[in-house]
């Protein structure tokens, strides 16, 4: 009978110790659930800002993976997959790199050529890219032509080939994009169910922000601000579940001779473009392929970048130009449903 009161006795003060801490610690891993992580830093010479909503911090994961990515896609890491591959020590290639290709090569494809990553030897000679700049005239244009053409790479085997080793290849105009999708793909791993990464102004978003709404990204007016000081914004839209990607000429350029060169060069020609588009958002599944059509649109212009766009199911964009002294905006149905009204 004593043994029985004492099994009793401890069983009623086993029960009262659960209850104890199911009230008490639960309400702070439920805390701990709802809290949102703001993690800052630079990375690919800009800044990235990244708020998830996750159990713990997870920054220290963050920068592991963009730095493994820099060590594949960096063209200003020397020892990078990329580089290896541009400078001829080896043509082996990573996944990440095996991932740009293939969405490089299928913009590439629906585009004829107006995005083309081999575009890097013109970059470079315009003084754009990731090497020093070469005195400009056409016959160095023209020499320079034969080593651009993304028909001219081919990926085998996790082996990248060229048909000449001058070819290089130049991936700013995927690779932040690129980026925010590996850390989203990170997040995603981490089980994050709310969470906005922005890489330079390229984004992934994906739930609801703390006060529970929809993530709220600006586009920049365009403005000639090479150092990037002025933000004012143009508009502001609402994204769920989206990526988006901005590509302008308005800050990357310089007068040479009164003439204004511009950083996006139409691999087709050689030579920087000269149209009134300003810049280009594009919105796709992924940031990786809303980079490369944002870039796509200013070597195509207005009118062509909005005919290209209209013909995917899965993009949107909003494209800012200029008209005489001030500028316009023109969008794809979709886009504006999702701008923030006044």
């Amino acid at each position: 009978m004593q043994k029985r009161i004492v099994k009793i006795a401890f069983a009623l003060t086993f029960l009262i110790l659960a209850a104890f801490f199911l009230w008490a610690f639960p309400e702070e891993e439920k805390q701990q659930e709802i809290c949102y992580y703001r993690n800052t830093g630079y990375v690919f010479g800009t800044y990235y800002n990244i708020r998830y909503q996750n159990s713990k911090d997870l920054h220290a994961q963050i920068k592991e993976v963009l730095e493994e990515f820099d060590n594949s896609m960096s063209a200003f890491n020397k020892e990078s997959v990329l580089s290896n591959i541009n400078y001829n020590k080896s043509n082996k290639t990573d996944r990440y790199f095996e991932q740009m290709y293939e969405t490089a090569h299928y913009v590439s494809e629906l585009t004829n050529g107006a995005f083309d990553i081999t575009v890097a030897p013109l970059v470079n000679a315009w003084g754009f890219g990731f090497e020093n700049q070469e005195q400009i005239n056409k016959e160095i244009i023209d020499s320079l032509r034969q080593f651009v053409g993304y028909q001219k790479i081919n990926l085998q085997g996790h082996k990248l080939y060229k048909q000449l080793p001058q070819i290089k290849i130049d991936c700013g105009a995927i690779a932040k994009g690129q980026g925010c999708d590996v850390v989203a793909e990170l997040l995603e791993k981490h089980d994050c169910k709310n969470y906005l990464v922005d890489i330079g102004g390229e984004v992934v978003c994906k739930g609801v922000n703390e006060q529970d709404k929809l993530w709220r990204v600006g586009i920049t007016r365009p403005t000639d601000d090479p150092e990037g000081t002025n933000q004012e914004l143009q508009t502001i839209v609402s994204l769920k579940d989206m990526s988006m990607a901005t590509s302008g000429n308005y800050r990357q350029f310089y007068y040479e001779n009164g003439v204004r060169r511009s950083h996006t060069i139409d691999p087709r020609t050689g030579y920087p473009v000269n149209h009134s588009l300003l810049s280009a958002t594009v919105v796709a599944p992924s940031c990786m392929l809303a980079d490369a059509l944002a870039t796509s649109c200013m070597v195509l212009g207005t009118d062509s970048a909005l005919l290209l766009i209209n013909s995917l199911d899965n993009a949107e964009c909003y494209l800012i130009y200029a008209v005489e002294d001030t500028t316009a905006v023109v969008m794809t149905p979709k886009f504006n449903e999702w701008i923030e009204k006044q």
